[in-house]
């Protein structure tokens, strides 16, 4: 299986393709993107804590849903990781899963458009 380190942060012929080249526009749904997710990193760690599976799994799914729509290739693969084991209640996994999406938003935030 691939890990994050071998997949793309950013997809950037994605980015480009859903935004038509705008570069403005790239730089701002990945602002967005971001900070969308980085606001989602506490809940999931609330949930988590919690052993609130159903609730870990949706805002996974939500975050996945954006990152993947934008071309946040390896975020999108931790969260759905992250959506799985939390689907099955292994929480610890997810906990381990939420430190390394953190480091993909990290990631993400270097990236220049």
């Amino acid at each position: 299986m691939a890990t994050s380190d071998t997949i793309l942060a950013l997809d950037r012929a994605q980015l480009r393709e859903i935004t038509l080249e705008d570069e403005v526009l790239m730089r701002e749904l990945l602002a967005a993107l971001i900070a969308d997710t980085e606001l989602q990193l506490p809940l999931l760690e609330v949930a988590i804590r919690n052993a609130d599976s159903q609730r870990c799994a949706r805002l996974a799914h939500y975050c996945k849903g954006a990152c993947a729509n934008l071309g946040a290739k390896a975020a999108a693969m931790v969260l759905t990781e992250l959506e799985r084991n939390a689907k099955i209640g292994a929480m610890e996994e997810c906990s381990r899963q939420l430190a390394a999406l953190t480091m993909e938003v990290d990631r993400l935030r270097t990236e220049e458009i």
